[in-house]
């Protein structure tokens, strides 16, 4: 019953808007309720935390804190007041409050604070404490806080949710060689006997998710933006790829920098400009103002990067800086609209991008970075709403996924285009205006768009963003003579019988032989009848959804591919690739092998590298999961011959290089083991290829995996490599790839304690490795272990990890029994957290389709 009476309640809050005013405090319970955070956010205000802490450079002994913690208090009843901190008791060494020394109590992750020790009005609570380690990442030479999104809480006691801002003011002690960085300018440097003390600036008005800081044995760079000077903290070694991207790293923000403000028309919000290059970062990047953290292997390039390389670096640097706004400025009230910062992170960066360069340019990028990413999810039955109810800030870490990344944009989209740009960028704006340095939720920001447009936007956000999946969209035409007499769209829901109806724009394109006729439609009904093509000649074939906008699966014929020479415009060809696979995936008008044939017909054909990314990775997917392993033994030999011929065929080096990156993907016979081989022994690529370190490390792995007796071969690899954050992370990676069965099993076990799992980025990777097509018979007894350890690698990584963990483990698997490990999972846990459940549905969704497509 008490979940019913949550469930009604947050149903209540979430789709209205209204935040019910608490009047007693809640039991106390684990994370960080609903309930607490609304009757904290009635009783506590102006808050001001001052941080200091003592970094020793061994990583294992402990950091230790001492924390004055001010706040504005309404005293209510004889309520105490809990402060979250995820530690063991033995961690918080003394607290006072208001100047009087007190027992420290800490039951269920809160500082519990008798309400005799307080006052309505100013407060001060002293805190001595060991920091905890969880959100710290602290590695060789090196730390950095990355405390998303309820993270603060395992490192010091706080009041650890989105709608307590406050102001830090922190003092780092480093060793002498180390730098730092934070949110706040650098006030003072004080050296003493091999440390140094770093006084920063009161940072501005932020949650507790958005502060950070970075401290170690770093690089440091500095350049001008905005006037002021801006550092970059960073690891790198390679000085070519340094030299390359240091000025493109500094351009690329000052101009999302400056879009962004003209967009907005509001200057930048925050005090100073800073990064931290971070080694195997678990994320692409995190917006913390002035200390920015960003994933280094995607900052820094060499000048052999691909096109989807570069486009990979502008979106993340754009990303970041477009949260500036987007989250750090106006943040979610509560993290069920977490998903807010994300959209707008996403959508911002690709206006900012697509703001210079070519239209087309901007809409092919937006077609192939979010389209297959999303439908990746909404296409399977475990797909979520992009809004989502949230119970406890605990599992906060569960939203996050493609829905919010990549459905959230188009849904974005799609919104503008019913608004109109202009009126829907003056809601926004006044929504920023409005609720800056403060708190807002989705509802807010609809009643604010709802002023600037007479269309129903209650009903559009029903189906869009509180409702998961997706429609398929058929077409029927009939003819008189060789004329359209009547055209008709259908769209229902892919799964269900509910009727819905997700009202967008789209259009559909009919191909002769000298000509396009285009048409826009706007679908607003279960079946539309599209007038304009009346009249229309016969054509040669139909492309619905040719400029790439609608969502949805488009029913696709193969009459696309018998004329496919016709579509000129890479756009329309995205489209229709994409198009074709999900077909493919539904069973519906194409075959797997039919799909797979054209694909690689088409790699010396298309030259667009988006589209030639797009098929290649689609051909790998079609190969090792919906091809029988007989199937593939035949298929092999000719799919490598002819991949290497289209390297022959290709002209443009970033094309050559992504289809040798196929090539590799999926050889097994041994003339191409002996190729790949030579290459990587002499480090010689292919004529017009361009290799770098770390294509030679993947090129190894990669060949470890047809390797019986691969130790010696991992050994020189690793001897090659002189990076120390790129040996570490390759010493993880090596042991999943190794061809001793009982080294792989020793990997695998220990990665049931935590400390083994640090590296998250690292052992996500390895395990890719320990799951591959080529190892599955030896690794799916770690199938059930895998499952069964969810709900620990929920609770001890960060967001991404439990969606890693599944997707690295189960995405290539079709065998029978693998699906039967999760089935049996399921059914033994019918109450099993239901996001978690979603996500694992998520991940074996391949393989419950190989059981289908397979069998054809």
């Amino acid at each position: 019953m008490k979940k019913v009476r949550l469930l009604a309640l947050f149903l209540v809050v979430f789709n209205t808007g209204y935040h019910a005013q608490m009047k007693s405090l809640p039991k106390i319970e684990s994370g960080v309720s609903y309930e607490l955070a609304q009757f904290r956010k009635s009783t506590l205000s102006e808050i001001k935390y001052e941080l200091s802490l003592k970094i020793p450079e061994n990583k294992s002994e402990r950091i230790s804190g001492a924390e004055v913690l001010r706040f504005q208090y309404k005293k209510q009843n004889e309520s105490p007041l809990l402060i979250d901190f995820k530690e063991d008791p033995s961690s918080l060494l003394s607290v006072s409050v208001n100047g009087q020394v007190i027992k420290q109590v800490l039951e269920n992750e809160h500082v519990v604070i008798d309400a005799q020790y307080l006052k309505s009005g100013s407060n001060q609570i002293n805190f001595n404490f060991l920091a905890g380690n969880g959100a710290l990442n602290r590695r060789d030479g090196y730390l950095y806080a990355l405390f998303v999104p309820d993270r603060a809480r395992t490192m010091f006691p706080c009041f650890d949710q989105p709608n307590l801002k406050a102001n830090y003011s922190l003092t780092l002690t480093i060793p002498e060689k180390w730098s730092a960085i934070s949110n706040g300018k650098l006030n003072d440097t004080t050296v003493e006997q091999g440390q140094k003390t770093l006084k920063f600036n009161q940072s501005d008005l932020i949650p507790t998710y958005l502060f950070s800081f970075a401290a170690g044995d770093f690089k440091n760079h500095t350049e001008k933006i905005s006037q002021q000077d801006s550092r970059i903290l960073y690891r790198e070694t390679d000085t070519a790829k340094i030299k390359n991207s240091m000025d493109s790293i500094f351009t690329l923000y000052r101009n999302s920098l400056a879009y962004y403000e003209k967009w907005t028309g509001i200057k930048h919000p925050f005090q100073k400009h800073g990064m931290a290059a971070i080694p195997d970062f678990q994320f692409g990047g995190m917006e913390h103002p002035g200390t920015i953290l960003f994933q280094n292997s995607t900052l820094f390039l060499d000048k052999n990067a691909t096109q989807n390389q570069l486009n990979n670096r502008s979106n993340l640097i754009a990303h970041e800086v477009a949260h500036l706004w987007f989250g750090d400025l106006v943040t979610m009230d509560w993290f069920n609209d977490v998903w807010m910062k994300e959209v707008f992170a996403n959508f911002m960066a690709d206006k900012s991008t697509g703001a210079s360069s070519d239209r087309s340019i901007y809409d092919l990028k937006f077609l192939t970075t979010h389209f297959p990413a999303a439908y990746s999810v909404d296409r399977t039955l475990g797909a979520n709403p992009i809004r989502q109810i949230l119970d406890n800030l605990q599992n906060a870490g569960m939203m996050y996924g493609p829905i919010i990344y990549n459905k959230a944009p188009i849904m974005m989209r799609q919104l503008e285009l019913l608004i109109g740009e202009e009126d829907f960028k003056k809601g926004v704006s006044e929504y920023l205006t409005k609720y800056e340095y403060n708190n807002a939720s989705w509802p807010d920001l609809i009643a604010i768009l709802d002023k600037h447009t007479p269309k129903d936007l209650q009903s559009w956000n029903k189906v869009w963003v509180n409702d998961p999946g997706r429609p398929t969209i058929d077409y029927n035409v009939k003819y008189k003579g060789d004329k359209i007499e009547r055209f008709t769209i259908v769209q229902k829901p892919e799964y269900g019988k509910e009727q819905k109806l997700w009202p967008q724009e789209f259009e559909i394109s009919l191909f002769y032989a000298d000509k396009i006729e285009k048409v826009k439609v706007k679908l607003d009904g279960k079946q539309q009848e599209i007038s304009e093509l009346k009249g229309k000649a016969k054509p040669l074939f139909i492309l619905q959804n040719s400029s790439g906008i609608g969502y949805g699966v488009f029913k696709t014929d193969r009459t696309v591919i018998s004329n496919f020479a016709l579509i000129k415009d890479p756009i329309n060809r995205a489209s229709a690739y994409i198009s074709l696979y999900e077909n493919m995936l539904n069973s519906s008008g194409v075959e797997t092998q039919e799909v797979l044939s054209f694909f690689t017909e088409q790699l010396p054909k298309e030259t667009t590298e988006l589209n030639l990314r797009l098929i290649t990775g689609y051909i790998s997917s079609m190969y090792w999961n919906f091809l029988s392993e007989n199937t593939r033994l035949k298929e092999s030999g000719n799919l490598e011959d002819r991949l290497w011929k289209a390297l022959q065929v290709q002209t443009a080096k970033n094309n050559k290089k992504i289809i040798f990156d196929g090539y590799q993907s999926i050889f097994q016979s041994k003339q191409a083991y002996d190729n790949l081989y030579t290459i990587w022994k002499s480090q010689t690529p292919p004529q017009g290829v361009s290799l770098n370190d770390e294509d030679f490390t993947n090129l190894a792995l990669a060949l470890s995996l047809r390797n019986s007796n691969n130790n010696e071969l991992l050994q020189e690899q690793l001897t090659r490599i002189k990076n120390p954050d790129r040996v570490n992370r390759f010493k993880i990676i090596m042991q999943a790839a190794s061809s001793d069965q009982k080294v792989r099993d020793d990997f695998f076990q220990g990665l049931m304690q935590k400390s083994n799992r640090a590296n998250e980025s690292a052992v996500g990777s390895a395990l890719g490795y320990l799951h591959h097509p080529l190892r599955q018979k030896t690794s799916i007894h770690y199938l059930p272990k895998s499952l069964e350890i969810l709900q620990e690698i929920q609770k001890t990584g960060d967001i991404f990890f439990p969606d890693n963990w599944l997707r690295s483990t189960f995405s290539s698997y079709q065998d029978p029994k693998a699906l039967e490990v999760v089935n049996q999972f399921l059914l033994k846990n019918p109450d099993y957290n239901a996001i978690l459940k979603n996500k694992i549905l998520q991940a074996t969704d391949n393989l419950r389709r190989a059981q289908e497509l397979i069998k054809k």
